[in-house]
């Protein structure tokens, strides 16, 4: 239910601050939108899968810690992130 190589470097490379950037918040926050994306299609066939659905909310919930986090340290990088993925607002 993983991303492949391809997605996670084409995702790496366009929210990257940097060449090979893998923990910058963003980065990692575009590359949990991505797994999410693709357990929420997954979740539309398996509907009684309540263990991958488990893991879906821990993704959500680490999302949303790294969201706050960046938040709180720079508000318009949060903004050009949430504009970019298509999140609320």
């Amino acid at each position: 239910m993983s991303i492949t190589a391809e997605e996670k470097a084409r995702v790496m490379k366009e929210f990257g601050t940097k060449e090979g950037d893998t923990g910058s918040p963003e980065v990692q926050v575009a590359i949990l939108s991505s797994r999410i994306a693709t357990l929420t299609e997954h979740f539309k066939t398996h509907k009684k899968d309540n263990h991958g659905r488990r893991g879906l909310l821990k993704m959500v919930a680490q999302r949303r810690k790294l969201l706050d986090y960046l938040r709180g340290k720079e508000e318009q990088r949060y903004q050009d992130l949430i504009k970019k993925l298509g999140l609320r607002r």
